[in-house]
């Protein structure tokens, strides 16, 4: 076995990793979705765990060799388990769309009726749209927003709900500003006798901080990412009541998945401890002050925000009055060093591919250490270059200043406080 360092055995790689290195240390990370992990999760993810194989659950698993393993995955189980107040956690799921996947063949049979938000209004693909699995072996009732408000109205999904009879309502969504009420969820699944299943995977963070009320005391079934908001690997996780259990692990494994990545499950169970920390309850509270500072200087630089503003660590903004599509706002703001995703708005009359708006989070930023000052600098930005799409003298100038801001706040090289 070749022992060396990565730059010798494999230069081209090596060269990848110090170019992402680079860019991020070098850009404005806006995606919601995206966050950047401690080097102690980092450090647990890339370890010797990578090579075992532990098909199974602790203390019952199919290969020997597993006591430390069992210790790792028990650590990771009872940490969230303590974090989230969950009566079961099963943290083996690859990701939070193999997560949905697993709680679907848990509760369901080919065929059966689901009702999730709708894709164009805010939702995720495996929330029953048509290009996904969930739409292929569901059958979905999508419920939209209200088209003045762009929120739920929970009266009309009620009256949807009792109609549908669904077997299962999906409460949750990747691209929603607002705080969702799952006491009104539970009432309405109650009503038309459905499992009520949530999926956090964008929330996660703030639910954990109790930055956004939390799902557990209402639903069945708690699905979740444990990056975005909750900084840590990229993986999935469930949560359930406790007469769920074992049909969500045997749905897990060995219904969709063989063997868990041992080294992710580690990372999460550290990912997890720090989540318990008064610094990351700090940092939370700081990721919703800076959506909202982000979202008013917006609104005060003249764009249109979906619902007004925004509850949580994310808001969309709608491009039409501005006359830009989101793709051409997203090729710009990357010219210029700003990561954002162009971004359905509800009601969209563009594609996917093009869209009117864009999605703009704060979770990288905050991590980076960046606050309220920083983000109304980072509006002017964004809305320099979009009031001057195609020029890239503005695009090479403001650059020029993303990468100032940025080395003012650097990545994995100081202790971060949000005491202040």
């Amino acid at each position: 076995m070749n022992d060396g360092p990565l730059h010798d055995i494999d230069p081209q790689i090596h060269d990848v990793i110090n170019r992402e290195k680079i860019r991020l240390n070098s850009t404005l990370e806006l995606i919601a979705s995206e966050n950047f992990a401690s080097p102690a999760i980092m450090e647990a993810q890339g370890s010797i765990l990578t090579n075992k194989y532990a098909e199974g659950y602790p203390m019952q698993r199919y290969y020997g060799g597993c006591k430390y393993i069992d210790m790792a995955e028990s650590l990771a189980i009872e940490r969230a388990r303590d974090l989230f107040g969950a009566e079961h956690v099963n943290v083996q799921p690859h990701s939070g769309s193999q997560a949905n996947m697993a709680v679907y063949m848990a509760l369901l049979k080919p065929g059966d009726r689901i009702m999730g938000m709708k894709l164009s209004h805010g939702g995720h693909l495996t929330h029953g749209s048509t290009v996904n699995f969930s739409g292929i072996f569901f059958q979905n009732f999508p419920y939209g927003l209200d088209e003045h408000t762009e929120t739920l109205n929970m009266d009309r999904i009620s009256a949807q709900a009792f109609e549908i009879k669904p077997r299962l309502i999906i409460a949750g969504g990747s691209s929603y500003p607002r705080r969702i009420d799952f006491s009104l969820f539970r009432n309405i699944a109650d009503d038309c006798g459905a499992y009520l299943m949530a999926d956090i995977a964008h929330i996660a963070g703030l639910v954990a901080a109790g930055e956004h009320p939390s799902p557990i005391p209402y639903c069945d079934i708690v699905t979740t990412t444990t990056h975005k908001t909750l900084r840590g690997p990229r993986g999935g996780m469930i949560m359930c009541r406790r007469e769920y259990a074992d049909r969500i692990d045997k749905a897990v494994f060995p219904g969709s998945q063989g063997g868990p990545l041992m080294h992710v499950i580690a990372a999460k169970a550290v990912c997890f401890k720090e989540a318990m920390s008064d610094d990351f309850g700090s940092y939370q509270r700081q990721v919703v002050q800076n959506a909202r500072s982000l979202a008013e200087e917006f609104l005060y630089l003249g764009y249109r925000l979906v619902s007004g503003g925004t509850d949580t660590h994310l808001f969309l903004v709608d491009l039409r009055p501005k006359g830009i599509a989101g793709k051409d706002a997203e090729d710009a703001l990357d010219e210029a060093g700003i990561s954002v995703n162009k971004n359905q708005i509800p009601f969209d009359d563009k594609g996917a591919n093009v869209t009117s708006g864009i999605r703009i989070g704060t979770p990288a930023v905050t991590t980076r250490g960046m606050k309220c000052t920083e983000m109304k600098t980072i509006a002017r930005l964004v809305n320099r270059v979009l009031e001057n799409i195609g020029n890239k003298r503005v695009y090479a100038e403001a650059r020029q200043e993303v990468g100032e801001l940025c080395n003012r706040f650097p990545l994995y090289v100081h202790k971060m406080d949000f005491t202040n």
